[in-house]
């Protein structure tokens, strides 16, 4: 059965975190076959099983997504939704990760409501579980329901909503992770996406 080879590969994943001595493993939250609100509830189940046959230090960070098809995680309403069905002690174990392009692709305006945005998140899953952010900008317009990376500074969310993460104290906790396209240099790709990064956060 699939579902039951899913797991026991995402056990080994967990596994492998933990003795690699990994903060975090980030992860989509997963699909749904029939209905969405039996979706959350399978993996939900699912995501607990994992936590309990996997123990050590490692959070689970389930990611934000687009909101394209059968995908779960394009709210932040749905997230909370899928951590509450998760027991204690597990519970504890996850945390978030938001990913630019794909927040704002599922409708969260980081372009002109910025602060809207993490008032939103904060009021429903709460700051202290935000871990990971992925930094990308997106290829598509906003509330497009589509995930396709672009170079920061080269989509339609352009560089303010960027400068305004990396000056923003309540993210400087916060893992940041690039996720944008390499092109035909990859090490030279990510050196200028740091190096615009950075001159964000110097101001």
């Amino acid at each position: 059965m699939l579902r039951r080879k899913s797991i026991e590969s995402f056990v080994c994943e967990l596994g492998r975190c933990a003795s690699l001595g990994l903060t975090y493993l980030v992860s989509h939250p997963g699909n749904y076959m029939d209905d969405r609100e039996r979706g959350i509830a399978r993996n939900a189940d699912a995501i607990a099983e994992s936590l309990a046959r996997a123990p050590g230090d490692t959070v689970l960070c389930l990611e934000t997504t687009a909101g394209s098809g059968t995908s779960l995680g394009s709210t932040f309403e749905e997230l909370a939704e899928i951590i509450e069905r998760v027991p204690e002690p597990f519970r504890s174990r996850i945390g978030v990760c938001v990913d630019s392009c794909h927040i704002y692709s599922a409708g969260y305006d980081l372009v002109t409501a910025y602060d809207d945005v993490w008032k939103r998140f904060d009021d429903t899953l709460g700051l202290a579980r935000l871990r990971v952010l992925h930094l990308n900008d997106s290829k598509t317009a906003f509330a497009s329901h589509r995930d396709r990376h672009a170079l920061i500074g080269f989509g339609s969310l352009g560089e303010e909503p960027f400068r305004r993460i990396m000056t923003d104290p309540r993210m400087a906790r916060v893992a940041k992770v690039l996720e944008t396209p390499k092109l035909d240099n990859d090490m030279l790709t990510d050196s200028c996406m740091l190096h615009l990064l950075r001159g964000f956060a110097r101001g």
